[in-house]
């Protein structure tokens, strides 16, 4: 068996079983409930969410720029 490794690396916590006799509707269904939450909350919080994914993605370097570049 594979080891699933979630986007948001949380290993601990409760599974999240799905059922396998899902129709293609239910399984429909499930995704448009989570695209509908992820707008609703992209709306509320969509300038603080944007901060943070612009703070996570920055890495700075402390770099003399007085040294030549080759």
């Amino acid at each position: 068996m594979k080891l699933y490794h979630p986007p948001s690396g949380i290993q601990l916590g409760l599974d999240l079983l799905i059922d396998q006799n899902w129709s293609p509707d239910q399984a429909m269904a499930v995704i448009e409930l989570i695209d509908d939450l992820r707008d609703r909350i992209w709306s509320h919080y969509e300038i603080v969410l944007q901060q943070k994914f612009r703070d996570e993605r920055i890495i700075e370097y402390d770099v003399d720029i007085s040294d030549p570049p080759f």
